[in-house]
């Protein structure tokens, strides 16, 4: 959202129907939790953002002031209480799909999604947070295109620190164990820039990103650490 607000109105829509193709799982997810079944929630989500595209979302996204999540989110409220008291209306934005939807896909990644009886809202949070963490792992492993294997060595080694698994990188990749230890920190340092700059995306001041990281490893952390 940076970007957007620092453009001109064309890049700027550019820039914000980037990050709705980025962003539009944890809203089908929302859609979903919310007791629709896949078709319907599929119909939801594209005719949201039929509707939001339509609009001058840009200068809403202006006077809200915040992140792009909470944007996201509160609009995406509004448009099913909206579609609720227009039941027999549903607007399909005249056939277009502003934003593609993989039926199958998103069915088959929601059906991973944790059963525990949460709020939609909880579990929305939590699914933007793991795509915002997923985005920025995909970043990463761009940057290391010319070495997959390695990176896929290394990734385990984001977090924690394991004096075993450093022994037995440092034998399968031919390097010292301190060599290890500097590519694995390095390693760690560029994820947390890439982190940083993904969230940057997604809110409307560099201020804001810390507390928006803060935000989204306290919700997604609890999970994960169940998962461990």
């Amino acid at each position: 959202m940076l970007e957007a607000r620092d453009g001109t109105e064309s890049r700027a829509r550019q820039a914000l129907e980037s990050l709705c193709h980025a962003y539009w799982f944890p809203l089908y997810v929302y859609v979903r939790s919310r007791g629709n079944a896949a078709d319907e929630a599929r119909d939801l989500t594209q005719a949201f953002f039929a509707d939001l595209l339509e609009r001058n979302f840009l200068d809403a996204i202006d006077r809200s002031k915040g992140r792009f999540r909470s944007f996201m989110l509160a609009s995406l409220e509004h448009f099913l209480s909206n579609q609720r008291d227009k039941a027999n209306a549903l607007k399909k934005g005249g056939g277009a799909q502003p934003i593609s939807l993989d039926a199958v896909d998103a069915e088959t990644r929601y059906r991973h999604e944790p059963a525990d009886p949460v709020t939609p809202e909880l579990v929305f949070e939590r699914r933007w947070g793991l795509t915002v963490m997923e985005r920025t792992m995909d970043r990463l492993r761009a940057e290391y295109a010319d070495q997959p294997g390695r990176f896929e060595q290394l990734k385990p080694c984001l977090t924690g620190d394991n004096t075993d698994r450093y022994r037995e990188l440092a034998a399968a990749l031919g390097m010292s164990e301190p060599a290890v230890k500097a590519a694995v920190h390095r390693l760690r340092q560029r994820y947390g820039r890439l982190l940083r700059a993904e969230i940057a995306e997604t809110v409307t001041s560099e201020a804001e990103v810390d507390q928006e990281l803060r935000h989204l490893l306290g919700v997604v952390r609890p999970w994960q650490d169940r998962e461990a």
